[in-house]
């Protein structure tokens, strides 16, 4: 069975989690794996601790792309994977790995998601969410102060250092490449409630599909593959 790949990018703070859980509550998390790109950054225990914070983190070199796409194709096939946990108050990768078991449907979401033409073949659905800078920007410095241990001067001086001019430079002109745009409305349903029914109508079809191919001959089941 052809696995459906669906990306939810945008800037950070945006509200890509929060689609993404509605997307796997709905369909259920029994039929979907899901990689966010946040866990494959690169490690930085090599560096001082007071070095790295300094690391440009909105720019793509910070990311293990090569793990991300090698995990992306595994899931593809089928393949369980050990997805990295990353420690966001001392910028390193954890000893642990959380498993991704293998489904029917791939949801990936990340801020640079179509910013690398590999990565971006990868995926077979892709969705921007389009939210105002200031509220992304609110979204951020909350979350980094409340869940990442940050006063507000190094969350504000990161966000004009590097946050926004790479938002600017690497991450807003892909959404070009996006096949639906989510307008931020507080909570857009209509444009959620579409990917999901395009997701339901996916796998209802493969699952129709594998039956009619289950109950056919040998010889017929033999020399067809499902796409």
């Amino acid at each position: 069975m052809r696995v459906l790949t669906i990306g939810i990018a945008g800037g950070s703070g945006s509200g890509k989690t929060t689609i993404a859980q509605k997307i796997i509550e709905v369909v259920g998390a029994d039929r979907i794996s899901f990689l966010e790109m946040d866990c494959y950054y690169r490690s930085l225990s090599h560096l001082p601790k007071e070095e790295r914070a300094k690391t440009n983190f909105d720019h793509p070199s910070s990311l293990d792309m090569e793990l991300f796409v090698k995990h992306i194709k595994m899931l593809k096939e089928g393949i369980d994977v050990e997805k990295p946990q990353y420690d966001f108050v001392n910028h390193t990768r954890k000893n642990t790995a959380t498993k991704v078991t293998a489904h029917p449907v791939v949801i990936l979401e990340g801020i640079l998601l179509y910013e690398n033409a590999e990565l971006r073949d990868q995926i077979d659905i892709k969705t921007y969410v389009e939210t105002p800078s200031d509220i992304r920007f609110i979204r951020r410095l909350m979350r980094d102060i409340n869940e990442r241990g940050r006063n507000p001067e190094s969350v504000v001086g990161q966000y004009y250092n590097t946050v926004r001019p790479m938002h600017m430079s690497f991450v807003e002109p892909t959404r070009e490449h996006a096949d639906i745009i989510i307008p931020w409305q507080g909570y857009n349903e209509v444009a959620i409630d579409m990917v999901i029914s395009r997701v339901e109508s996916v796998l209802k079809r493969r699952v129709l599909e594998e039956k009619f191919i289950a109950g056919a001959p040998p010889e017929f089941r033999e020399n067809v593959a499902i796409d």
